[in-house]
Order: C-alpha cells, then sequence, then structure tokens
C-alpha cells in the first residue's frame, strides 16, 4: 500500500443534526452551564465534540464562499419535518421547522425570504405541544419558554438588541409570587429562555 502523503488531508465527516444540536448548546454555555453539561452528557457527547462541532459551524459561516443559509440548513438538517407560509407586513416568507431531539416539544424554526435570505432563525414551540404556564417571575426558569411564548404572557412588551448573534432580549413588567410587578429583563439564545434579572435589584 503507498503511503498517503502527511499533507493530505483525511475526508471531512458530514456534519449532523447531532453537531448542529451542540451548536445550539454551545451558544447557551454561556448562561447555564449546568443545564448544557446534562445536556451534552444525555448525547452522549464530550466537550472536545461539542467544541469541534462550534468551530466546524464558524467555518462553514466564515467560508470565503459561503453556502446560502438556507441551503445551509437543509444540507445539515435535511428536508423540513413541516413547510409553510407566513405574511410580515407586506412581505410573504416560506416557514421550515424541523424537530430537536434534546428538546422534543420544540421545532427549529427558518424563516426564509422569496430571495432565499432568511429572516429569522430560533426555536419555537412545536404545533399540539403544552405551552409552558408563565404568569409570574418564577414561571420564568432558564429553558422554559421561547420569545414568542414569553411576549405574549407578559405583554406588553419591548424587543432589546440582543448582546451577540442569535441572542434576543425582552423587557416587561411580571409579578412576583405575592403580586408585586417588577421591571424585567428576559435573555435569550437561539429563541430560548436563558435567564431574567430584575432591574434594580
Amino acid at each position: 500500500m503507498v503511503p498517503m502523503p502527511s499533507s493530505a488531508k483525511r475526508p471531512t465527516a458530514p456534519f449532523t443534526p447531532l453537531d448542529f444540536q451542540l451548536v445550539l448548546l454551545r451558544r447557551m454555555a454561556d448562561h447555564n452551564p449546568g443545564l448544557v453539561e446534562d445536556a451534552r452528557h444525555e448525547l452522549g457527547v464530550s466537550i472536545a465534540d461539542m467544541r469541534e462541532a462550534n468551530k466546524r459551524w464558524q467555518a462553514m459561516l466564515r467560508s470565503p464562499r459561503p453556502r446560502p443559509a438556507a441551503g445551509r440548513y437543509r444540507s445539515v438538517l435535511g428536508a423540513p419535518e413541516s413547510e409553510g407560509k407566513r405574511t410580515i407586513g407586506d412581505l410573504e416568507c416560506a416557514v421550515w421547522r424541523w424537530p430537536v431531539p434534546l428538546w422534543p416539544d420544540l421545532r427549529f424554526e427558518v424563516l426564509v425570504a422569496a430571495t432565499g435570505a432568511v429572516w429569522n432563525e430560533w426555536l419555537v414551540r412545536a404545533p399540539g405541544a403544552a405551552a409552558p404556564r408563565l404568569a409570574v417571575l418564577d414561571d420564568l426558569t432558564p429553558w422554559s419558554c421561547t420569545v414568542d411564548e414569553a411576549a405574549r404572557a407578559f405583554a406588553p412588551v419591548r424587543p432589546l438588541e440582543g448582546t451577540a448573534p442569535t441572542r434576543w432580549g425582552l423587557a416587561f413588567a411580571a409579578p412576583d409570587a405575592s403580586g408585586v410587578r417588577h421591571e424585567v429583563v428576559a435573555e435569550f439564545t437561539w429563541g430560548l429562555l436563558q435567564r431574567t434579572a430584575v432591574v434594580g435589584a
């Protein structure tokens, strides 16, 4: 057998839906390392696996000739579980959703413009899945709800600029268990609640 030159590269393994879940977790680790650690064990992967998946994902995003975002998701996640249409203002977009085994009651949703550009990409509640009860501050635990669920439960809300890509924030008033209302800032990563803070506390 002719030995392979040391400079030759080994074929890169496909980027899988499992790898994509690790990318989601990597972004959440800054806020909830304990939950991420539990999820990592549930998936049976190492810290090195999570770092490698994130490294490869970032390389895809920063490639000199990156695949369009819509095509990238189809390449990694396969055909969507469901497809639909949604009108936002005067524009219509396609809605693609994929299951996320780590969160069976959630779906990863991508909104795609007619041009192929991705308008939004985040986790949402799966159709038919029970929505969480959100009435007081104590209900807002990490990973308990999505952006749209918190926005509906504590309307009116004020959107806040995220501290990094894939992060969102909401400001709103919410009561504590005794009924006293507080000004709250909630932070989300990939659309899933990560933490809340009472303003001025």
